[in-house]
C-alpha cells in the first residue's frame, strides 16, 4: 500500500514537473536569445519614459527591463552596476523594488500562468501596470510624507555579471533539475498538513482574507505556498490540483491574480532589502495592494464576466 502511494505521488510529480518544463525550457531558451540580441536594450529604451514618472533616473529602465525578461537576482546585478555613481534615497530604492518585485520573470510567469488558464493579457497587466502603478504610489506618499529621504545603504555585492554561454546553461539546467526536488517536497508537505489537520487550521487563520478576495478553501493552501515560495511552484502545484477537478475556473483566476502582485514573500523580500530598500513600502504595502486590486476582481467577477472566468481578460 505504502509502495503504492509512493508510485501514485510520483506519477503526479512527474506529470506536473513535464507539464512545467514544455513551458519554461522554450521561454528561457527564447529569452536568452532576445537578450543577446539587444532585447533588453530596446526595452529599457522603451522604460526609461516611465522612470520619472515613479521619481527614478531614467537610465534605471534597464534595471527594470532586465527584471522583466529574467528574474530578481540579474535585475539586482544590475541595479548595483548601473547606480554605483548615483546617490539614492531608500525611498527611491523602494520604488525601484516594487517594479523589480511586481515586473519580473514575466515571460516564465505568464507562461506558467497562461498553462492554468490565465491570459497573457491579465497577467501582463497585473505585474506591468501594478508595478508602476504601485511604484508611483509609493513614489507620491514618500515625497508628500518626505519619509525615508536619508541615503540608502547597500548591504549586498554583486558577482562578475559576464557569463559564457556555457555557464548559463550549467545554470538553467541545475535550476530545472531543483524544480522536480521542490515540486517533489511541496507536494509531500501538502499531503502531510492534511493528514495531520495543519490544513484546516491554516485555511481557518486565513479565511477572513480568501473571504474577502472569495477564495474557497479548495485554493487557499495552493495560494499560501504560491505567496511564500512563488508563482511557479504555486501554479505547479494549481495543475495537479485542476487535474484532479477539486478548483474551479474562478478560483484559479483569483488565486494566480494574487501571486503575480503578491508571491514569494519571504525570499523575495529580503533580497530587494539588501538593497538597501524599506521594508514598508515592498512587503506591506505591496501586501495591501495586492488585496486591494484581487478584491476588486472578485467583484468584477461576482457581476457574472464569463470573459475573465475563462480567463480571456
Amino acid at each position: 500500500m505504502v509502495s503504492a502511494a509512493i508510485k501514485d505521488l510520483l506519477k503526479q510529480v512527474t506529470g506536473v514537473y513535464l507539464t512545467l518544463l514544455k513551458v519554461m525550457v522554450p521561454t528561457i531558451v527564447l529569452v536568452k536569445i532576445l537578450d543577446l540580441l539587444g532585447g533588453t536594450l530596446w526595452l529599457s529604451t522603451l522604460l526609461s519614459p516611465f522612470m520619472k514618472f515613479v521619481g527614478l533616473p531614467e537610465q534605471m529602465g534597464i534595471i527594470w527591463a532586465t527584471a522583466i525578461l529574467t528574474n530578481i537576482y540579474t535585475a539586482m546585478i544590475v541595479f548595483v552596476d548601473v547606480t554605483a555613481s548615483m546617490q539614492l534615497s531608500v525611498a527611491q530604492v523602494s520604488v525601484m523594488g516594487i517594479l523589480i518585485l511586481l515586473s519580473h520573470s514575466i515571460p516564465m510567469e505568464g507562461a506558467v500562468a497562461k498553462m492554468v488558464g490565465v491570459s497573457w493579457r491579465l497577467t501582463i497587466s497585473l505585474k506591468l501596470g501594478g508595478g508602476l502603478l504601485l511604484a508611483a504610489l509609493v513614489n507620491y506618499l514618500y515625497s508628500e510624507l518626505d519619509y525615508q529621504q536619508q541615503p540608502a545603504v547597500l548591504l549586498w555585492q554583486s558577482e562578475q555579471l559576464e557569463q559564457s554561454l556555457w555557464q548559463w546553461a550549467v545554470d538553467q539546467l541545475l535550476l530545472l533539475g531543483s524544480i522536480f526536488f521542490i515540486i517533489l517536497a511541496l507536494m509531500i508537505l501538502l499531503r502531510f498538513l492534511r493528514l495531520i489537520g495543519v490544513e484546516k487550521l491554516m485555511q481557518l487563520a486565513l479565511s477572513p482574507l480568501f473571504k474577502l478576495l472569495n477564495i474557497t478553501k479548495d485554493a487557499s493552501n495552493i495560494t499560501i505556498i504560491g505567496i511564500t515560495l512563488g508563482l511557479s511552484f504555486g501554479a505547479g502545484l494549481l495543475i495537479a490540483e485542476i487535474k484532479s477537478g477539486s478548483i474551479s475556473k474562478r478560483d484559479v483566476l483569483l488565486s494566480i491574480s494574487l501571486l503575480s502582485l503578491a508571491h514569494s514573500l519571504i525570499e523575495d523580500t529580503l533580497l530587494i532589502l539588501l538593497l538597501g530598500a524599506d521594508v514598508t513600502a515592498i512587503l506591506w504595502l505591496r501586501i495591501v495592494f495586492s488585496v486591494i486590486v484581487v478584491a476588486m476582481m472578485s467583484q468584477y467577477l461576482g457581476r457574472g464576466s464569463s470573459k475573465a472566468l475563462t480567463g480571456e481578460v
